[in-house]
């Protein structure tokens, strides 16, 4: 069941804005999106993504990945936002997946009809293979 945003949530979201916004290259398509992550302690730790036609990391994964690389404890929370001022953005299929499997109770800032709303990666990736069905 999706929860609203918290305080914490909105600052999440600013973090992530403000790393695409300030490193982005939305022009030249090279890095669109910015991601953040919140651990435990509540630090917050930041990616954007490297676009390439072959397929380039997710800002989402660079983000945790530099969140494990500078300490982050267990990690809780995590947004995803587009260049250009697009605003919180889902999730892709890789993300959901890389989520459910290592981090399965992360809670995952999207986008919906209704504005952005936190669902848990179970949530986003229903009947995962991880997941016994019931």
């Amino acid at each position: 069941m999706p929860s609203p945003l918290t305080g914490d949530d909105l600052e999440l979201i600013a973090a992530a804005a403000k790393v695409i916004a300030e490193h982005g290259e939305f022009e030249r398509e090279i890095h669109t999106v910015g991601a953040a992550v919140r651990d435990g302690s509540g630090q917050i730790f930041v990616g954007v993504n490297l676009y390439h036609f072959t397929g380039g990391p997710c800002a989402e994964l660079v983000a945790l990945g530099a969140a494990r690389a500078n300490g982050a404890g267990e990690i809780t929370t995590i947004v995803a936002v587009g260049s250009a001022e697009r605003g919180v953005m889902a999730p892709c299929g890789r993300d959901r997946q890389v989520f459910i499997d290592y981090y399965p109770d992360i809670r995952v800032i999207t986008p919906t009809k209704e504005g952005p709303l936190v669902f848990s990666a179970r949530e986003l990736l229903p009947f995962s293979y991880l997941q016994p069905l019931d």
